[in-house]
């Protein structure tokens, strides 16, 4: 047997935490893998003395980089077994800083597809945190989570997965503090918690058990190995005393008396454009590839600064009789717990240096280390791996990292940390200036280190007397430094602060319950124009229709009366109506909708919806009211309110009825556009509405043209609110759209008295929707947009050539008579009382009742077009003088 394989042999006998467990009593109790992987040292802290030092971590002892990223792959592709292919692509990793952020993005590998982000403890500039949570046991221990997109963290619905990853797994309690946070923002069914090993007792278990149930959700562990450590009574404080004692004796690693100066070389990686340092801000599989691709390349470079020259240049390394100060188990092959490649390696390694010997060369393979930097565990141990692949037998590489984290260093090759070098941070951290560490570097017969840091930590106290690299150089013939570029998120504003919805009785003289309305409230605003004066200035292109409100007059004794009876007469048959299209949207769009009306007209509709599932099912459906403006589109701030606080899946849009289909096609261009610009997607832009002539929709409670008494008035029906505005100098970008609250209307307001008179009828119709829905359910209800062809023929036949101008449906003539200037009515031939309080209304304003035939509508409004108030004539284009219109509208105010 040779004297190399002699001294590994020898080695190879001593567990690397026989040192403590001697002197404490501290065991680790479980299988024979714990051995392996697992050291103990000591720290000083407060609230736990032991250390468990990982052979397979790449973080205290320097080991073989496939063999580090090799133990997180492999977990990942365990996870992904666990979860199957479809699944895995749609978890989220998450990793732990500082010590874990290498090891869970070796498990988002291993996950393949999976986004990864790590949590950290360096605040970035411009980046508000989407998140946080406490480690309770760590020197260091809050924890801020930083994802570029914030989206990130939802992982895409509730029931994404989300994989939490960690060295080890010793009390649960940062798992649970990291689990509650983020539950509490993003409900999801399951989470798969990842550790190298799992230490926790009997009770800890016990308490994720009980966690996982409360939150109803399915918690599964994958780990390497799984045990506990049995710590003996008064270890704590006895931990603490052999700390002192053995710092009091030997100081680890004193710096020189007289520094020497840093032997360095840049390497320039020419790291690929637009990939990440890390996690900190999101990883992406698009990124992970691009990375990959650029690794080869950047090794080659690395590898082509190494000088080449014979070992030596430092106090303790380079000679072939050091290799005994080596840290216990880096040459433990036998008993290593990741095999493999990383074994051949070493053993081709061995053999070429048998070859030089026994060939009489001096010179053996070279001995390199790369060294990254706290946080920054990924980019260097990929780089490494790219390293002992391409140098192959030529060296051995090795991996390991800088740390926060002070731990007592004792030469002893039963204790896991042997060295430890002490140096200044030098990346400006937030908690102020400190001691860093870099473990078992100093004595372990490294020919060069690369040491790899991002460019934030490349400051000039990485360069002084007493930094890393000077420190380095005191135990090395020679030091790379390489610089990942920090990455940072492209700066972003910060979103304001969603409003709320208006309620009554502050906002509409709805119960606060009934609705809220996603809209700011402009009732000190005047905005308010005479209707020919609105009509001008739409028709002419000099304002859009909801820069403006329409003046709200009170309606007249006998207009009101009409309104009184048209209720008592087809309450039934809306209460039929409500109770088909909220059953049709149960069932297809069920359980629990969110309603979402579209102000104002939609409104009264909403709220009957809701009172109707309230009757019959005893739901509480969650009820809103949105404004839509055609050619503008839909709020897209209270959209983004809808999805901050509601699936947008659950959201349906209810309007009253529909008249051509423009809201409807509005609707669909509005979400498409909303969903493009980069808001939350999942709204169904599909309307339910009470009545559907115009057979635009397929949620419906009925294709019949009739009158809907909430179409007789304006605001005294629907809360006492006016149509919404949309005006640049009053609405923001973060703002809901406007409306006014007419709190002087009071005494006129019939609002609540319609939905009282439709409700009371729920029951005498309740049979009747029963079989109404059950047909509609089965019947093909697609859209047939007969509406729509027909007011294309009207426009032209009527020489209007504008769809915009013909308004057709009871609703939409009444709105015409109501708000704009009427031209003329079309009222199909022998429609009944439907049409009453349109006649009563044309009369009063002078506007011509045509009866023409094949009217698939009751009737339809025609808007006087390219309307000009000093126009002349009756050609269609003018008002005559002496015409209501021409003598200010006086009638249109008596309505």
């Amino acid at each position: 047997m040779s004297e190399r394989a002699t001294r590994e042999e020898t080695v190879n006998v001593v567990w690397s935490g026989n040192w403590v467990a001697e002197r404490l009593g501290v065991a680790l109790e479980g299988g024979d893998e714990l051995g392996d992987l697992l050291g103990l040292a000591l720290r000083r802290n407060p609230k736990r003395a032991h250390l468990l030092v990982s052979n397979v971590l790449g973080k205290h002892v320097p080991q073989l980089p496939s063999v580090v990223h090799g133990a997180g792959y492999e977990l990942g592709e365990r996870v992904r077994a666990l979860l199957g292919p479809q699944e895995a692509r749609r978890a989220v990793v998450l990793g732990y800083a500082e010590t874990a952020t290498g090891l869970g993005h070796a498990v988002a590998d291993g996950l393949r597809d999976a986004p990864y982000l790590h949590s950290t403890r360096r605040p970035v500039a411009g980046v508000a945190p989407a998140g946080g949570f406490e480690e309770s046991h760590s020197h260091a221990t809050s924890h801020l989570l930083l994802p570029e997109d914030r989206d990130l963290l939802a992982g895409g619905g509730p029931a994404s997965t989300l994989v939490l990853v960690d060295d080890e797994f010793s009390t649960g309690n940062t798992v649970l503090n990291t689990v509650r946070a983020l539950h509490a923002l993003h409900p999801r069914e399951r989470y798969v918690i990842v550790a190298l090993v799992d230490m926790r007792s009997p009770a800890d278990r016990d308490r994720l058990t009980a966690f996982a149930a409360e939150i109803g959700a399915r918690v599964d562990l994958v780990t390497r190995a799984a045990g506990t450590v049995a710590l003996p009574d008064g270890v704590l404080e006895r931990g603490q005393a052999l700390v002192a004692e053995q710092e009091a004796r030997v100081p680890a690693s004193a710096p020189p008396s007289v520094p020497v100066p840093a032997r360095v070389t840049r390497v320039a990686l020419d790291w690929p454009t637009g990939v990440p340092d890390g996690g900190r801000h999101g990883f992406t599989p698009d990124h992970r590839a691009a990375l990959e691709a650029a690794l080869p390349a950047m090794a080659e470079r690395i590898a082509a600064a190494l000088d080449g020259g014979a070992p030596g240049g430092g106090d303790d390394h380079g000679q072939d009789g050091d290799r005994d100060r080596i840290p216990a188990g880096e040459h433990d092959r036998d008993r290593s717990p990741a095999r493999g490649q990383g074994q051949d390696r070493v053993r081709d390694q061995d053999r070429v240096r048998d070859q030089d010997r026994d060939q009489g060369r001096v010179r053996a393979p070279r001995r390199v280390l790369v060294l990254g930097f706290e946080e920054l565990m990924y980019a260097p141990l990929r780089l490494g791996t790219a390293l002992e692949e391409l140098l192959g037998a030529r060296a051995e590489v090795r991996y390991s990292t800088t740390t926060r984290s002070p731990v007592l260093a004792v030469d002893d090759p039963g204790y896991a940390i042997r060295t430890r070098l002490v140096f200044p941070a030098h990346d400006d951290p937030a908690d102020g200036p400190g001691d860093r560490y870099a473990y078992n570097v100093a004595g372990a017969g490294f020919d060069a280190v690369v040491a790899v840091v991002d460019s934030t930590a490349d400051t000039p106290a990485l360069h002084a007397p007493d930094g890393l690299l000077a420190r380095l150089a005191e135990h090395t013939g020679q030091v790379l430094l390489a610089v990942v570029p920090s990455y940072t998120p492209t700066p972003v504003q910060e979103p304001a602060v969603l409003p709320e919805p208006l309620r009554g009785p502050d906002f509409s003289s709805y119960a606060p319950d009934e609705v809220g309305w996603l809209l700011q409230d402009l009732s000190d605003t005047e905005l308010e124009a005479p209707t020919e004066e609105r009509e001008e200035a739409i028709q002419s292109g000099g304002a859009h229709y909801a820069e403006s409100l329409p003046v709200e007059y009170q309606p007249s004794p006998a207009y009101q009366a009409l309104f009184t009876a048209a209720l008592e007469t087809s309450a039934a048959r809306i209460a039929r109506a409500v109770g088909t299209v909220t059953e049709t949207v149960l069932a297809e769009r069920g359980p629990r909708p969110v309603l979402v009306s579209l102000a104002r007209a939609g409104t009264p509709v909403g709220v009957l919806m809701r009172r109707w599932a309230r009757h019959r099912h005893g739901l509480d459906l969650p009820h809103y009211a949105i404004s839509i403006v055609r050619g503008r589109g839909i709020d897209a701030t209270a959209l983004r309110w809808l999805a901050a606080h509601h699936d947008p899946a659950d959201v349906v849009f209810v309007d009253g009825w529909t008249g051509k289909g423009a809201i409807t096609r509005e609707l669909a261009a509005a979400v498409e556009a909303f969903e493009a610009s980069g808001g939350p997607a999942g709204f169904d832009p599909e309307i339910a509405v009470l009545a559907d002539p115009g057979g635009c929709v397929r949620t419906y409670g009925t294709r019949e043209d009739f009158l809907i008494p909430s179409a007789c008035l304006n605001s005294t029906v629907s809360g006492l609110i006016s149509r919404t505005v949309l005006r640049a100098d009053l609405v923001g970008p973060d703002d809901f759209h406007g409306g006014k609250f007419y709190r002087e209307l009071a005494a006129s307001d019939v609002s609540n008295h319609f939905l009282d008179t439709v409700a009371a009828r729920f029951d005498d119709v309740a049979a009747e929707v029963d079989d109404a829905t059950k047909e509609l359910l089965a019947a093909d209800r697609a859209p047939t947009w007969e509406g729509w062809a027909a007011v294309e023929r009207i426009s032209e036949e009527y020489g209007i050539h504008d769809v915009n101008l013909v308004k057709p449906g009871v609703g939409e003539t009444t709105r015409v008579l109501l708000r704009r200037v009427p031209w003329k009515i079309l009222a199909r031939r022998g429609a009944g009382p439907d049409l009453e309080h349109i006649r009563l209304l044309a009369e009063q304003r002078g506007v011509p009742v045509e009866e023409v035939d094949d009217l698939p509508y009751s009737c339809v409004g025609l808007i006087h077009p390219r309307f000009t108030r000093g126009a002349t004539g009756a050609d269609g284009r003018a008002v005559a003088a002496g015409s209501p219109v021409a003598d200010g509208g006086e009638a249109v105010r008596e309505a």
